[in-house]
């Protein structure tokens, strides 16, 4: 029998909407997406699980529309995390090399990226991530992988991520009940990063915004690795929500006239265009000018914006992102969203959709699916035992099941 390609799953868990995305991984590495499901959530707020059935249904149904879609069935997905209650900040590890060769070894960056961790956090989070992003070696730095080199002392910058433990458990606990094992926990803008951003990029430095119901997911990268991440408690649904206000329409009306005629940007927009608005009740619709709704719109992405360059002000990386801002994300499929985007921050601005994949290339080439083309590159791109997955017991017995099938 012939060795089986490899099926990855990646879950995206969203305020919105629930995602799942199947990938065949290829012999060469590219990776095929051959399956896609989507269902309404409605268990969620602002990224966070609010109803545990409601959560449980979507992901169930998804993943059934998605795994017919494959023809193959999954028991394994790396899910996104997202939330204001995640918090990212950077922290340095030191040991010494006390061998007698002074040869650095793979445990040796264990013990590093171990004393990097070691930080007081709050007793009701937990780390989901170390992301190493330089070694330094009797005090050179700049190092990519100290391996095989010989120093005294070794140190090591890196990304520390946490989340609420019971946001954690809770997106467990909702998969399980759904049938499915969890295979790896990715925070949602590093997953994105791996669907939408080039490694030029992330080398000279750039923003990425993932701009969901809930929120707005911020990470930037310098020298090709993340150095901060962020998440605002504002997305698409705020939009969703003025509209519903200001045109005095039900809110799931307000969600159709913004995908369909929603503007950014106020200016690129004239008078004369007219849209049909559904009225409350059994009141008869109304038309008002396209002009109005950007008027609504504009100052919910303005502040988005400018919180978001705010943050990255106050980091310190306003003036080391030379790429500029990629967005990506349902929300950023609005019109003037780029436009709007660069005169805010006065940097280059473009929309990011998934590349380098192949299969369903004309459906996931969609800023929408992102996180869940990211979840599958980014489990293919890290070491299934290091420190940035976070791991259920039960999985390990799964994953070593799915290896002897690929391989017998």
């Amino acid at each position: 029998m012939g060795k089986r390609n490899r099926i990855v799953t990646g879950l995206d868990i969203g305020t919105t909407k629930v995602c799942a995305v199947i990938g065949e991984v290829l012999p060469d590495d590219r990776i095929d997406i051959v399956g896609i499901g989507n269902a309404a959530s409605k268990g969620l707020r602002k990224g966070v699980i609010i109803n545990i059935d409601n959560t449980v249904k979507s992901i169930q149904e998804a993943c059934k529309e998605a795994q017919h879609m494959a023809g193959t069935s999954i028991d394994l997905v790396y899910a996104s995390i997202a939330g204001d209650h995640i918090r990212g900040f950077n922290s340095r590890g030191v040991i010494a090399v006390s061998r007698k060769n002074r040869e650095i070894t793979q445990k040796d960056k264990a013990r590093a990226i171990e004393a990097a961790k070691a930080v007081a956090i709050p007793t009701d989070h937990e780390v989901i991530h170390v992301l190493p992003q330089e070694y330094l070696i009797d005090s050179h730095d700049g190092i990519k992988d100290p391996v095989g080199m010989k120093g005294v002392r070794m140190e090591v910058d890196a990304h520390i991520v946490t989340s609420a433990t019971t946001s954690r458990e809770n997106i467990i606990k909702c998969i399980k009940k759904a049938g499915f094992d969890v295979a790896g926990i990715i925070l949602e803008q590093l997953a994105s990063s791996e669907a939408v951003l080039s490694q030029d990029e992330k080398e000279l430095g750039v923003a990425l915004i993932d701009i969901g119901g809930g929120t707005a997911d911020v990470a930037v990268f310098v020298e090709g690795h993340i150095w901060h991440s962020y998440v605002l408690p504002l997305g698409g649904n705020n939009i969703t929500n003025d509209i519903a206000v200001g045109l005095k329409t039900p809110y799931m009306e307000a969600e159709k006239i913004k995908k369909r005629y929603g503007f950014a940007m106020t200016d690129m927009v004239t008078d004369e265009e007219m849209i049909k608005v559904p009225s409350r009740g059994n009141r008869k619709n109304r038309y008002v000018s396209r002009k109005i709704l950007a008027e609504i719109i504009e100052p919910r992405v303005e502040e988005v914006y400018r919180l978001v360059k705010e943050n990255i002000e106050n980091a310190g990386y306003a003036d080391l992102i030379s790429s500029g801002v990629v967005i990506t994300g349902g929300s950023s499929l609005m019109e003037g969203m780029t436009e709007f985007g660069e005169e805010i921050f006065g940097v280059p601005f473009r929309r990011g959709e998934p590349i380098d994949i192949g299969g369903l290339v004309d459906v996931v080439n969609n800023p929408a699916y992102s996180t869940g083309v990211g979840l599958i590159i980014y489990a293919l791109r890290k070491d299934e035992s290091s420190l940035d997955f976070n791991f259920t017991e039960e999985s390990y017995l799964k994953r070593f099941s799915r290896f002897m099938r690929e391989r017998f």
